[in-house]
């Protein structure tokens, strides 16, 4: 299992807020910068400010997303790198329960 992102990418992943119930993770992933990969328990994300990325898996494949600011989902628990592909920061917010 790859490690948990905010060791394994730091560059990326900070904590803004966490208590017994809840992290909540910030990802900034600035123009030209990459994450290698790690792991990321299952959570709900926002996407705060949206943009072009590319999200690898342990395989090798990968995939080019754009996210749109303001989109909310659940994930499931995944292990992946992301990459930015914009000229502008792209922010999410990750809200992992425990």
């Amino acid at each position: 299992m790859a490690k948990d992102a905010l060791e394994a990418a730091p560059n990326v992943y900070t904590v803004v807020f966490e208590d017994e119930h809840v992290r909540l993770v910030q990802a900034r992933v600035k123009p030209d910068d990459a994450s290698v990969l790690h792991s990321h328990p299952a959570g709900l994300v926002y996407v705060v400010s949206g943009g072009k990325v590319t999200f690898g898996s342990a395989d090798g494949g990968s995939v080019d997303v754009e996210l749109k600011s303001g989109f909310a989902r659940w994930r499931g628990a995944e292990e992946h790198t992301v990459a930015s592909r914009d000229s502008k920061d792209v922010v999410v917010l990750i809200f992992e329960p425990k």
